[in-house]
């Protein structure tokens, strides 16, 4: 069954920039994923199109109406339910929800629905959410002016794991956090730029020595810019003893002369 996305948003066309270029909008022109926006003005029922009104209790903004939402909540999930579909996995983007990490993102990338709904103003009537199970997802701890870009993260992220949507089979598996660790270091021709050569061991065709060297590398860029995905992490024996070959090379480089 391909994947099917449904976006709840008042500005459905902000999302061009995912459907309409790079590895997801291929992904959805070759069918290997559906996406498809509500607009929770659509389901409103004055003159006026209202999706928002004052809080309750006072204080500044505005606060986004229960009910269109939800009506558009409840036709998103009507229409997964047609493709076999009886419980997608609904998702607030807010900066109060759990925080967006690789494990959460290859969690999203195996269910066969996700409804997401991108809050904008201060925030959503709390009602809703007595209504629909959704769990709230971060993409950091930040405030930004709706959930628009954090939902096309949350897909950009979720989409490139899906079968088929990046050109080899293996780039997935060798991002960043894939394996919990740092990319290695990327290198391409020319082999000298700038008089700064490429790796030696990267133009050898030794795939045993190309992994050592990228494993190595990967290892030392996690413990000079992220040592907290280190610390709680089950080392391999290969790992353990890449680790330990570079406190040396720290400590030869770093011996007073």
């Amino acid at each position: 069954m391909v994947p099917s996305y449904h976006i709840v948003t008042l500005f459905p066309a902000m999302f061009v920039a995912l459907s309409g270029s790079g590895v997801s909008g291929r992904a959805i022109r070759n069918e290997l994923c559906r996406a498809r926006f509500w607009d929770p003005r659509d389901f409103t029922q004055d003159n006026y199109r209202t999706v928002d009104d004052r809080p309750f209790g006072g204080g500044p903004g505005m606060v986004m109406l229960a009910e269109p939402l939800d009506l558009a909540l409840i036709a998103a999930r009507t229409v997964l339910r047609r493709e076999g579909v009886r419980q997608p996995r609904l998702i607030h983007l807010s900066p109060q929800g759990r925080r967006l990490d690789q494990t959460l993102v290859q969690e999203l990338s195996r269910e066969p629905a996700l409804v997401l709904l991108a809050g904008r103003y201060e925030g959503v009537d709390e009602r809703l959410f007595a209504r629909h199970a959704i769990d709230e997802v971060s993409i950091g701890d930040y405030v930004l002016s709706g959930g628009e870009l954090p939902a096309m993260v949350l897909l950009d992220a979720v989409i490139r794991q899906l079968p088929g949507a990046l050109g080899h089979a293996d780039s997935a598996a060798e991002d960043s956090f894939a394996d919990g660790l740092l990319d290695f270091p990327h290198y391409t021709r020319p082999e000298v730029w700038l008089g700064l050569e490429a790796p030696a061991v990267l133009k050898g065709g030794d795939h045993s020595a190309i992994a050592r060297w990228r494993l190595k590398q990967a290892l030392a860029r996690t413990r000079a810019r992220r040592p907290e995905l280190l610390s709680g992490r089950d080392l391999r024996a290969q790992e353990s003893e890449l680790l330990d070959e570079l406190e040396r090379e720290e400590k030869m480089y770093c011996r007073p002369v």
